[in-house]
């Protein structure tokens, strides 16, 4: 039996197609962020947050797969210098960046939850380039300018006195700032949970602090956490909370990595509590709901960005010192969010001879291959419903990669007594060789080119004895700290970790219905029910893999849409 192999870099060059073609060259390579692969022609849409989100996190999103496929020029090069000049301009009062002028944008504004994505992208370019002077500027005067706006809480005014705040304690009035009118309390985004969607700003401020030393940004950073944690009353004392999954858990990211550089164990208590309830509303492989207790269960999606979250907050949860989150990344990885990418599209109607409406910023060509290697903003355990509005999400197409990266450069780490595996896959580096039989047989090896200490974690899925090799030779392993170790290795040689491997059916019960997860290891092979209309965990190669017919597939009605993105 085969089936099919984890297998990353695939997965980034569909990432990678998706970020260069589903764009807009009339308009310097400007994102779509609304895909209609069901209507009848389909069509990708321009909207307001293409200049604002977009190009902060599909900077982040190519530059990520280039990274884990080695890319450096080409076209991806060039939208990629694209996507920097469009995030380095356009910036207005307060060192706030806003969108630019399109036709199809209305008023003129700054949201501080994209300001997250923005500061997130100019660490990244920071990181990538030490000398840009264009982005380090841009990143102190965004910093500068929002600690500029905040409202600074000094002393609680109580019914038996007044005490003054021991931290810093700060919230911003409003969660946009208008480009000619700065703060209008008669408008906001409607979105509601102001503390927490501004909050999202905490892990890119962490990083700039760590970047540059930038006093200002921890002190802003401080200063939100103190009010999230506290004032804001949005976490219970077990760090439960109602509502957006992507923005607590991005949160709590930011808590992790400000613990590190505090050394609060509130922010890090904090941080893990918040990831220990969204993680106990989602599935063992990966499946996260958008919304919690916002929404019955049986009405949530997996917005692939939450799935983001979830990983990068394990890894900073493992650097806090909790490594059996090494699990959650793996399996979360390997499963929903590879599942939660389009490969394939033989169900979209394309129409190639209407040409574009660039008034309307409407695209009809080519978006059957110009939308492979998207992400859905909402899938269901086994299926992604492709009428359902977001069913494939701009920001979710800029934001797995990301994650993508985090898992693919952590596969195997340096620690103190050698190198670990952590997540099973096939790489190569100068040091190293990895490659993995999951899930056809349970098998990983590790090739040091230089000699060395290899080991292995060691995973419940992998059974209580694995057994050691050394270039085919049967060896004695050494279990500490849950890492299987080998015997020290010569240059060139290679540690072989085998266990059994055994296909096992799990009941589970994720958004709020039961599933039969057909496991082999550490991969869902199969799942049950199963789905429509992309069904997914179709990974027996022998079996001929279902697709929609395009007369399967219902067009859409003007209910999918929001207030701010009617079909015109």
């Amino acid at each position: 039996m085969k089936y099919k192999h984890f297998d990353l870099p695939a997965c980034a060059w569909r990432s990678l197609n998706y970020l260069t073609e589903m764009t807009d060259k009339s308009e310097g390579y400007l994102p779509y962020w609304l895909i209609l692969p069901n209507t009848k022609p389909a069509e990708a849409a321009h909207c307001r947050v293409d200049d604002a989100e977009l190009v902060a996190s599909w900077y982040e999103g190519l530059d990520a797969c280039m990274k884990i496929l080695g890319v450096k020029d080409g076209h991806p090069a060039e939208v990629l210098a694209a996507f920097r000049k469009f995030l380095l301009s356009d910036w207005g009062p307060h060192g706030l960046r806003y969108h630019h002028k399109y036709p199809w944008t209305h008023t003129m504004h700054s949201s501080f939850h994209e300001m997250g994505y923005v500061l997130s992208a100019l660490n990244r370019l920071v990181r990538n380039n030490p000398d840009d002077k264009e982005a380090e500027k841009r990143a102190a005067g965004l910093v500068r300018g929002m600690r500029s706006l905040v409202i600074e809480r000094k002393v609680r005014t109580f019914w038996s006195g007044d005490y003054n705040e021991p931290e810093a304690n700060y919230e911003f009035p409003n969660d946009v700032y208008l480009l000619e009118g700065g703060f209008d309390l008669t408008r906001h985004t409607g979105r509601g949970e102001q503390f927490i969607r501004n909050g999202v700003m905490l892990e890119a401020l962490a990083d700039r602090y760590v970047i540059a030393k930038d006093e200002v940004a921890l002190d802003l950073a401080s200063g939100l956490a103190t009010a999230l944690l506290g004032q804001s009353r949005y976490f219970n004392w077990r760090h439960e909370f109602m509502g957006h999954v992507h923005s607590a858990v991005w949160v709590a990211t930011g808590l992790a990595k400000l613990s590190l550089i505090t050394g609060k164990e509130q922010q890090r208590v904090a941080a893990k509590g918040i990831y220990d309830y969204a993680r106990s509303l989602s599935s063992s492989f990966g499946w996260v709901p958008e919304y919690a207790q916002w929404h019955p269960m049986t009405e949530e999606h997996c917005e692939t960005c939450c799935l983001k979250d979830m990983i990068v907050c394990a890894r900073e949860l493992v650097r806090c010192g909790y490594p059996e989150y090494w699990n959650d990344i793996n399996l979360f990885a390997r499963n929903q969010l590879v599942e939660n990418q389009i490969d394939s599209a033989t169900y979209v109607v394309c129409d190639n001879e209407t040409p574009d409406d660039h008034e309307r910023g409407i695209t009809y060509h080519d978006i059957d291959k110009r939308m492979i290697g998207g992400f859905t903003g909402g899938s269901l355990p086994n299926s992604i419903s492709i009428s359902k509005f977001r069913s494939i999400a701009g920001c979710c197409g800029g934001t797995a990669p990301q994650a993508m990266q985090v898992v693919w450069e952590d596969s195997v780490t340096r620690e103190k007594d050698g190198w670990v595996v952590n997540v099973p896959l096939d790489r190569e580096t100068a040091a190293w060789t990895l490659t993995s039989a999951y899930p056809d047989e349970g098998r990983m090896a590790l090739k040091l080119k230089r000699g060395g200490v290899a080991g292995f974690r060691h995973y419940a899925w992998m059974g209580r004895a694995p057994h050691g090799f050394v270039d085919g030779k049967e060896v004695a392993l050494e279990e500490k700290g849950g890492i299987l170790w080998f015997p020290r290795l010569k240059a060139g040689q290679t540690a072989e970790l085998r266990h059994a491997v055994r296909t096992v059916t799990k009941v589970e019960i994720a958004a709020g219905k039961t599933y039969k997860a057909v496991w082999r290891g550490p991969d869902v092979i199969d799942i049950l029910p199963h789905g429509e209309h992309l069904r997914l965990f179709q990974r027996d190669l022998a079996k001929k893999p279902y697709l929609p017919k395009p007369s399967d597939v219902t067009s859409a009605t003007a209910s999918n849409y929001g207030p701010t993105q009617q079909k015109k």
